[in-house]
């Protein structure tokens, strides 16, 4: 069975508005400590969102659910998926797998999870994401983990030409005391980390807040442990008939930060872009065609 594309952090968002009062408390409830909130028995679940036990019940109806324990089957299903390996995730793209020729499975896969991405982000928070990023007076580290450091270091190399006042955080626990000791209150941490979350992150992430700092969570459907850190969290659809997970939809928003912020700086950028032509010229390390 393939898996699924929508998550219940997602449904519950969708049906926040069809909600009564005491459902729609209590499903904010689950999202504050999602998924753990929605594991335990159905009584602490009304008692911790201070709601009654019908609703819980009626809510998890209006959701799609028979009862409380299938709500649970399918949140324990995410949690399997969350913890995926390569090879546990392409056995299940085989059992069903499409007989079309792969480029075309696999680019239809990638436009719906653009699709499913770009319909949940909240473009107000997307722009408060990117006036941080573009806000110089804000020191900015940029940190990936085993998979994600390649869109942390393009991520990087473009903002070092757009902004100064910036690092590159490497992906070893040894050396981030020597990052974070020039971290202050109010510098912007741009953290990557999609499923198999790195304890690693987690615990730089746990260290930058402690220190005051804002982070901005580039993550996957399911969510790092990190969002509970985020004060912007990004989250993208990366599922595709492989053995790993596609980082299409991350490139694309990582691409359009880039984008945007370059605009909102665009003459101190096309100043820093001139200088850097101007250096590249004189070491000549690009061909000259003219």
């Amino acid at each position: 069975m393939a898996e699924p594309t929508q998550t219940i952090s997602d449904l519950i968002q969708e049906k926040l508005d069809d909600l009564t009062r005491a459902e729609r408390q209590l499903a904010l409830s689950i999202l504050e400590n999602y998924p753990a909130s929605g594991l335990g028995p159905l009584t602490t679940l009304a008692k911790d969102a201070h709601v009654s036990v019908p609703t819980v019940a009626r809510m998890v109806h209006k959701l799609g659910y028979k009862s409380y324990p299938d709500f649970q089957l399918e949140l324990r299903e995410e949690l399997r998926a969350k913890a995926k390996n390569p090879i546990a995730k392409h056995d299940t793209w085989a059992e069903t797998a499409p007989s079309e020729h792969p480029l075309n499975s696999f680019t239809v896969a990638v436009i719906e999870n653009i699709r499913h991405t770009i319909g949940q982000i909240d473009p107000a928070e997307f722009d408060d994401a990117c006036a941080l990023v573009a806000d110089k007076s804000r020191h900015l580290f940029i940190i990936g983990g085993r998979i994600t450091h390649t869109l942390a270091e393009y991520f990087y190399l473009h903002m070092q030409v757009i902004r100064p006042n910036l690092t590159h955080v490497q992906s070893t626990t040894n050396t981030w005391p020597h990052y974070l000791l020039n971290a202050k209150e109010g510098d912007i941490f741009v953290i990557f980390d999609v499923r198999r979350y790195e304890n690693n992150t987690l615990k730089l992430a746990e260290m930058a807040h402690a220190r005051g700092a804002k982070i901005i969570l580039f993550t996957d459907q399911w969510r790092s442990p990190v969002h509970h850190l985020a004060d912007i969290s990004l989250s993208c659809r990366i599922i595709v008939p492989s053995a790993w997970d596609s980082a299409a939809t991350t490139m694309l928003l990582v691409e359009t930060m880039i984008s945007s912020v370059q605009n909102l700086n665009w003459s101190e950028t096309k100043e820093r872009m001139e200088t850097l032509e101007d250096m590249f010229d004189s070491t000549k390390l690009f061909r000259k065609f003219t």
